[in-house]
């Protein structure tokens, strides 16, 4: 990370070797120092905090994680009060900018930036794992014609754990690595099946003379000519959308990626289980819930009444606001730009007008600025999913697609932690106390 950069340097944790909480235990009049490192408190310590020798200790109670680190992560910086997103130290801006996905990929998974070399051998591995078993085509083909894609994906992601049982030796480097050029390589192939299957369509196979999003294309959209032949705009747009997706700290999917993994299940399984929290509407299936508000809004006209409503309760303005960011999100400014640049090719998208003037509302709002409630990444990028031609439905494996690379890189930072154990959070309870049973012809 950029240790000269002041903003940095306040943003970022401190050591914080020194440093220390002293608390008081009102119950008790008992006084604790409890060591401060990185801004943290170490939840065991609570644990020394007793009324009674055979008192369990304290506990912190945190619904949701909202306050409470799992991991140390030296993957994916946020700070959400001034804007700030980095993938392993680089501004989220740059990378949108300069880099592609499978360049960012390897950043996210091995830490630096590849040389070129590196770049090519990576890619060309990724490329050369494209293609899928024939049996998992037939597994794909035997659901119902309206299957939703993201349901295919997450169990045909599964299934791919049975035919590649290897996958199994998380602790050997070659089968890892193995791994990650198949999840990385299929996944989108997975993904564009899937929406073929939908559609009652063929299934294209990869071409491995196109670029990774060029191939994605491909996939979705070649009809009866001999060389599909990307359209350079869309390619670069999927590319920074990928981008912009790949990774976000400890995130749902990413918790659930760790949180399996931890039992040290394969890749596969601990993925299906990522992409199963992705589907949630709260999390990858948010943009598809932003087109389908400004679809119920209608017309530019409705906008006021819309946002009136909002006010009051009756409704949310999806794509505003965000758990991490309290600020602008910074990935929501990029993907508006490329908005632009897939509507020049593509033709502008009716419903753009309605989220602007969602937009310059509540942007201008005292509502909506004092609880810090801005445009986050899911407010623009359905609408340019939409004006590519795909559905819905698609929204959230093409989220699977680019969260990959995220996924894989915190499953192995994971692996080399040695303070990771099975993940198994404690509870309150606060349930009957020990009770009598009652014989089922006496209950009354």
């Amino acid at each position: 990370m950029d240790k000269s950069s002041p903003v940095a340097n306040a943003a970022e944790p401190r050591s914080g070797q020194h440093e220390s909480l002293t608390i008081t235990d009102n119950r008790t009049g008992k006084r604790y120092e409890l060591p401060v490192t990185n801004g943290c408190i170490r939840a065991s310590d609570l644990r020394k905090i007793k009324t009674a020798d055979d008192d369990f200790g304290l506990m912190s109670y945190d619904p949701a994680f909202t306050n409470t680190a799992a991991c140390a992560s030296k993957v994916t910086f946020i700070d959400g009060e001034r804007g700030i997103l980095r993938y392993r130290g680089y501004p989220i801006e740059v990378l949108a900018e300069k880099s592609t996905y499978l360049e960012t990929a390897y950043l996210l998974i091995h830490g630096e930036l590849p040389r070129r070399a590196q770049l090519a051998d990576w890619t060309f591995h990724i490329t050369h794992h494209t293609f899928l078993h024939e049996s998992i085509k037939k597994f794909l083909d035997g659901f119902h014609y309206d299957a939703h894609p993201m349901g295919m994906l997450i169990s045909a992601v599964a299934a791919l754990s049975t035919f590649y049982p290897e996958a199994k030796e998380i602790f050997n480097a070659e089968s890892r690595k193995k791994q990650t050029y198949r999840l990385l390589g299929k996944m989108p192939t997975i993904a564009a099946f899937s929406y073929r299957h939908s559609l009652g369509l063929p299934f294209v196979y990869p071409d491995n003379d196109l670029s990774y999003t060029g191939n994605f294309l491909n996939m979705l959209f070649k009809t009866t000519e001999l060389k599909y032949r990307p359209n350079p705009a869309l390619e670069r747009a999927l590319d920074v959308l990928f981008i912009l997706h790949a990774d976000h700290e400890q995130n749902c999917s990413s918790s659930a990626m760790r949180g399996v993994a931890s039992s040290q299940a394969d890749p596969y399984c601990a993925t299906a289980a990522a992409a199963a929290a992705l589907y949630g509407p709260l999390h990858g299936g948010a943009n598809e819930a932003v087109l389908r508000m400004l679809l119920q809004i209608g017309s530019v006209e409705k906008v006021p009444e819309y946002i009136r409503r909002v006010k009051e309760g009756e409704v949310r303005l999806m794509g505003f606001g965000h758990r991490v960011y309290k600020n602008y999100d910074p990935r929501a400014k990029i993907i508006k730009r490329t908005a632009y640049e897939v509507f020049d090719v593509m033709g502008r998208n009716p419903l753009l007008d309605i989220a602007l003037e969602c937009e310059r509302i509540a942007l201008e709002d005292d509502y909506f600025v004092s609880r810090k409630l801005y445009p986050n990444v899911d407010f623009y990028s359905g609408l340019i999913y939409q004006s590519m031609g795909l559905p819905v439905t698609m929204f959230p494996a093409l989220f699977a697609i680019g969260r990959m690379a995220g996924w894989i890189a915190q499953w192995e930072e994971m692996l080399a932690d040695p303070e990771q154990k099975i993940s198994r959070p404690r509870q309150v309870y606060l349930g009957y106390g020990t009770r009598e049973y009652v014989p089922v012809d006496d209950r009354g």
